[in-house]
């Protein structure tokens, strides 16, 4: 494996993560992290079921209570539900109908054509920014990154003769770590600011806050969070795997060599049939009338079809291409050859589905429990008893948010608990709610890649080990602190830096609250730190 960087991190830096990757391989499987972690959370329930808060928990207006898991009814519901829990786990079903268009496109050899195509008009020296790019822009399609670009990113820099898991950690850096920053307006937009406007309610009954208060300082973000995410892959993380052999099963790695004539001709009419679904796709949206449009004619909102349908349009639109190719270049001879084809991309998702099992019941005890809400609660209302000055305030519910993002992965339910405390506490100390928004989706995203409870993290070490076996927990953690850390301090520079600017946060959106009408253009640091 050949490798365009000059030199190996720094030796501090590679001594320590080589630690961490020894001691978080030691780790049990993760199957088994997640089945003892239930357990401590049955034993935490039970120890602190007795025990009188005084927190509030935001969602019901009343003193928070721990449920004890190990109460009898408790202990019957989860027998009962079992099966419910694991079936209902939403990145299972994500994962498994992505995957089965995914496995058509891939072993009919429609991707792998594309890949010899695209290398060809792709600049090495670009190859890392513009995966982290369309990672980045991959948020628009909810889930599809986790599912699709980062696997075909270890593609692609395999291909590229470049160290696979190193185009694996570049794109897992942009799909977890960049969530919150993307130029395209999302589902995640709405969705972050109804929890917002129903906080700064509490203060304000008349208060509105824009879908898009924070797009603007979004799109920015994406900007700096490729280079910064370009910079640490290439001079960091790539480097030190160089010495990292490639040991998966030879028959499951790609072969690339130039595209023969039959594959091009193929490629072009597959290409074809997915273009012309897009554009039918995109004919059947446009009306304001149309099915796919929720009921306020909304195509970006989460309750619309459109968004809802995602998914199984990836399935469609990678697996109506996939068989076009695979039959007309004579890769697929029978419908048995396709469902093969599923099938082996099944066989894959194997591991993963048993991780899933036990990630799903963790997920729901630890939810049920009330000790996800506990811990973030109290944390907010340490953060407000301290009273710090407001740039530090901010830079505090980053690091908060991020840190209780190691113990709660969802986005929107840990806003739901954390929105109702932050939000008013903030307002009262002059900031806005646009404002506290922005600061949560920096930490949000910043630590979701370094989280072995984050619901995909098991998937992406999955992804690892059909280069490298021996992948695991640790190695996949090692690839990625140097991401989390960075991202975590330079993204709250860059948001300081972006306020003292006085550049606008999106759409309707301010940094004070009460909302003035000031010229942002001539704070400074010193200022927003006696806001």
């Amino acid at each position: 494996m050949s490798n365009n960087q000059d030199a190996l991190p720094s030796g501090v830096v590679a001594r320590f993560l080589n630690v961490v990757e020894r001691v978080g391989n030691k780790l049990p499987d993760p199957a088994i992290i997640f089945l003892f972690a239930m357990l401590l959370i049955w034993g935490l329930s039970w120890w602190f079921s007795g025990v009188s808060f005084d927190a509030i928990d935001p969602r019901t207006g009343e003193a928070i209570i721990i449920n004890n898991m190990l109460a009898s009814d408790s202990l019957a519901t989860f027998l009962s539900s079992m099966v419910k829990t694991f079936t209902g786990f939403a990145p299972l079903g994500v994962v498994l109908v992505a995957m089965l268009g995914v496995g058509v496109a891939e072993h009919s050899g429609f991707i792998n054509t594309g890949l010899k195509l695209m290398l060809k008009v792709t600049p090495k020296k670009l190859l890392t920014p513009s995966i982290i790019l369309v990672a980045i822009v991959s948020h628009t399609a909810t889930d599809a990154g986790y599912v699709l670009v980062i696997p075909l990113a270890g593609v692609i820099f395999y291909a590229a003769g470049r160290h696979p898991l190193a185009g694996i950690a570049a794109a897992f850096a942009g799909v977890s770590g960049g969530f919150g920053a993307n130029f395209i307006p999302s589902g995640i937009d709405p969705l972050l600011q109804s929890f917002t406007q129903s906080a700064a309610h509490i203060i304000n009954p008349d208060m509105s806050i824009n879908p898009l208060n924070n797009w603007a300082f979004a799109s920015a973000s994406s900007m700096f969070i490729v280079l910064l995410g370009w910079y640490i892959t290439d001079k960091i993380i790539e480097p030190r795997l160089q010495n990292t052999p490639l040991d998966g099963n030879s028959e499951d790695l790609p072969v690339f060599e130039d595209a023969r004539s039959d594959e091009k001709r193929a490629f072009f009419i597959a290409s074809s049939v997915m273009i012309a679904g897009i554009a039918l796709l995109a004919y059947v949206s446009a009306p304001v009338d149309s099915a796919m449009r929720s009921s306020d004619g909304s195509l970006t909102n989460f309750r619309s079809p459109l968004m809802q349908s995602i998914v199984p349009l990836i399935f469609l639109l990678f697996w109506i291409p996939g068989a076009v190719y695979g039959f007309t270049v004579g890769t697929f001879k029978s419908s048995k050859d396709m469902i093969d084809a599923m099938s082996k991309a099944m066989g894959g998702m194997a591991y993963y589905i048993v991780m899933a099992f036990f990630c799903a019941l963790f997920i729901a005890a630890f939810s049920k429990s009330n000790l996800g809400a506990l811990l973030a609660i109290e944390g907010a209302q340490l953060l407000k008893a301290m009273a710090l000055p407001s740039s530090v305030t901010v830079v505090g519910i980053i690091f908060l948010t991020a840190f209780v993002n190691l113990f709660v992965g969802s986005s929107s339910a840990k806003w739901a608990l954390l929105g109702p405390v932050f939000v008013p506490m903030l307002m009262q100390l002059g900031i806005s709610p646009d404002l506290t928004q922005a600061a949560y989706r920096v930490g949000d995203s910043s630590s979701n890649i370094i989280t072995p409870l984050m619901p995909y993290f098991p998937l992406v070490v999955v992804y690892c080990q059909k280069y490298v076996k021996s992948t695991g927990i640790g190695t996949l953690i090692a690839m990625m602190l140097p991401y989390s850390v960075a991202f975590l301090i330079g993204w709250s520079l860059f948001l300081l830096g972006y306020w003292a600017l006085g550049i606008p946060l999106g759409l309707d959106a301010s940094y004070v609250y009460p909302a003035v009408a000031v010229s942002y253009t001539h704070l400074t640091l010193p200022t927003i730190c006696s806001v």
